[in-house]
Order: C-alpha cells, then sequence, then structure tokens
C-alpha cells in the first residue's frame, strides 16, 4: 500500500504542476486520490499501449497490483470508525446496448466497489447526464452539483467513470469564532484584499525550511488520523512571487521531509492566523491529462480497452472534476468528484501568519496519502 500512496502522491505533483501551467494566479484544488481511483478503473481495462501511457502517468509503474492494493487503501480511508466523515464514491454509467465484459464489472465492483448502472446514452443522453449529476450531489451531501454540464455527453458516450469524494473533519484544536477579525489578505505586493482571520494560539507542529524560507504547519484534525498542512512562503522583498518559487522546487522527497513530524517542533507555542475560505473548483482533465502523456485513452481509433468490452470502438471521452473544499473555526469540509541526514533550522520566530498566498493539502497520516490539494492566493 505505501507503493500506492507514493505512486499517488507523485501523480498529484506532477498533475498539480500541469494545472497550475494553464492557472498560475488562481487558486486550486482537487482530490489527487478521486482523480487516480476513477483513472485506475480505466486502467484495469486498458491493454497495450493505452495501458503503458496510463501506468507512466499515474506513476503506477513500480506499483504490483495497483487494483487490490486500492481496494486496500480505500477501506482505510472509508473506515466506518474513523472520528470523520469520508466517503469515496465510484460508479460506472454504461450505455445499455453495449455489453461490458462481466469479469471487469467483477473486478470493479469487488475493487473499487463501483457498480455498473445501465444507461441510454444513445437515446437520452442529456437525462442519463442529469442522473449522474444526482448520484452525484447525494454521495457529496449535495455540496457538488453539475459536475456533468450540457454538452458533455453525447449519443457517442458508452461509458462514464464517475468518482465522487466527500469530506468532513473537525480540528483537534478548534478556532474559537470570537477571535475571527477582518483583517488584509495580500494577494500580491500592490492587491491587498479583507478576509475573516481566524486566530489561535495553541502548540502545533511547525517547521521552518531555511534553504527556502518557508514555515510548514500541521493543523491536525480530532484523534490525528488526518491533517492539514500549509506551506508558507516567506514574502519576497524583491517583488518576485514566492509561491511560484516554492512550485518550481517542490518534490515528493522535499514535501515528505518537511511535514514529517519527526522534522518539526511540537512544542513550542504557536500564534496562528488563517483565513477562513470556502473554494469550489472544477476541472476538465482530458487536455490535461494527454498533455501529460496519457493520450490513446481518449482516442477513439487509438485506444485499447479492451479489458472492458469485446465490442472495440470504446475510449474515453472527458474527464470531469470538481472539488469543493470550506475551512472554518470548526474545521474543515471538502468534497471532490485522484536515509540522507537532513538538517533543519529552529524557528525564529512562533508567528504563522497565512496573511499571503499558500500551498494546502489534507493528508490521511496512517497511509501518507493526499487526498485533496490546494492552493489558496486569496479571495476571488
Amino acid at each position: 500500500m505505501e507503493s500506492l500512496s507514493r505512486a499517488n502522491s507523485l501523480f498529484a505533483l506532477d498533475l498539480y504542476r500541469t494545472l497550475s501551467e494553464s492557472n498560475a494566479e488562481g487558486n486550486m484544488f482537487f482530490s489527487p486520490l478521486s482523480i487516480s481511483a476513477a483513472l485506475s478503473m480505466v486502467y484495469l481495462g486498458a491493454r497495450g499501449d493505452t495501458a503503458r501511457e496510463m501506468e507512466k502517468v499515474l506513476s503506477f509503474s513500480s506499483v504490483s497490483d495497483v487494483h487490490s492494493h486500492f481496494e486496500s487503501l480505500t477501506s482505510a480511508i472509508n473506515s466506518p470508525s474513523a472520528s470523520y466523515i469520508l466517503r469515496l464514491a465510484n460508479r460506472l454509467y454504461g450505455e445499455k446496448t453495449f455489453s461490458f465484459l462481466p469479469e471487469y464489472l467483477d473486478s470493479t465492483l469487488k475493487l473499487y466497489h463501483a457498480d455498473l448502472q445501465a444507461v441510454d446514452f444513445i437515446g437520452a443522453s442529456d437525462e442519463s447526464r442529469q442522473l449522474i449529476n444526482q448520484w452525484v450531489e447525494e454521495q457529496t451531501e449535495n455540496k457538488i452539483k453539475d459536475l456533468i454540464k450540457p454538452g458533455m455527453m453525447t449519443g457517442m458516450t458508452r461509458l462514464a467513470l464517475v468518482n465522487a469524494i466527500y469530506f468532513k473533519g473537525n480540528w483537534l484544536q478548534k478556532f474559537n469564532a470570537q477571535d475571527t477579525k477582518e483583517m488584509p489578505f495580500k494577494m500580491n505586493q500592490n492587491d491587498r484584499r479583507p478576509v475573516q482571520m481566524m486566530y489561535q494560539k495553541k502548540k502545533f507542529p511547525l517547521n521552518y525550511v531555511c534553504d527556502h524560507r518557508l514555515q510548514v504547519l500541521e493543523l491536525p484534525y480530532v484523534k490525528e488520523e488526518l491533517s492539514m498542512l500549509i506551506l508558507l512562503p516567506e514574502e519576497s522583498q524583491d517583488g518576485s512571487d514566492p509561491l511560484h518559487k516554492l512550485e518550481s522546487e517542490l518534490t515528493l522527497d522535499k514535501l515528505h521531509e518537511w511535514t514529517n513530524r519527526n522534522n518539526m517542533d511540537t512544542h513550542t507555542e504557536i500564534i496562528v492566523h488563517l483565513p477562513k475560505f470556502k473554494l469550489e473548483v472544477e476541472s476538465s482533465l482530458a487536455e490535461i491529462l494527454m498533455g501529460m502523456g496519457m493520450t490513446s485513452v481518449f482516442q477513439g481509433p487509438k485506444a485499447d480497452l479492451t479489458g472492458m468490452s469485446s465490442q472495440g470502438g470504446l475510449f474515453l471521452s472527458a474527464v470531469a472534476h470538481k472539488a469543493f473544499v470550506d475551512v472554518n473555526e470548526e474545521g474543515t469540509e471538502a468534497a471532490a468528484a485522484t536515509a540522507a541526514i537532513v538538517a533543519f533550522c529552529m524557528l525564529r520566530e512562533e508567528h504563522f501568519m497565512a496573511d499571503h498566498p499558500f500551498l494546502f493539502f489534507i493528508r490521511h497520516n496512517p497511509t501518507n496519502s493526499i487526498l485533496f490539494f490546494g492552493r489558496f492566493r486569496g479571495p476571488s
């Protein structure tokens, strides 16, 4: 499971970089785990070059038996005994006149708990779209609406893979709402906008990475199975964008090193200022994934999905993803429909003032899995 968790994290960073190229200045939020899970169901039925391309982009080449690892991972994360609400739901929608291989359907049900619902894409594509959107709404407590836009499904659609993820967790140390005050958020050197800034002074795991002039704060949720990690670069003195610099230098090994609890100071009281924020971000991922090298699966004549159906002509037409997050005093609500010796320096001060752009992610600590990844550049 560790190898899959690493593969998913590598994919998360690759996808973040690619999404960032087309949206350098905006807020971002997505669920790499949700996207990986949906694409992995396609990978299960992919063969030949199509499978090889998917394996490379998803960083699956070093993972043996990806699908049974996914089953273990989602079971660990979806645990009913958990102190948070997290629902990861998968479903396949297939054209009712098209025959899918029974062994493929059995495997998706067993490994991904995804059943196939037969729909009439040919005769009633818009009704099928509405049916899918309704299911996604139900799975995400009505947070994700209209995932599939009009026109995304046509009479040529044969298969839709839908994955929804919903999360709600309470902070281990809640912020007091009476301490929340309006403060300016520095979008850049010239633009300031008001935000509702939360405040508390408590002991939190904190790291200062000298080389990158970066503070890393961990805010655990109740029982500490999940945490939000915030990467806050120091403000620039020369007009450059410190977040761009951080994004260009970020690697998975650095991320693991900086956010490892053993490398963090857990004994100092930290004065934390963090804005309340809500983000809802939708991404159409087909072109993004093609740009990353996953091309054949989206091209009718080239796609080899013969592990799903022997009928031929099957290809993936769209990958729609929509993610929602709400960070407030109580905690976070989120939904989405994927041996070196290191020297650390002592913190120069124990203020964590998130009044300028930062990266954040929500991690499942027992499996070290990135569930959600985001960037906050300020209120839109």
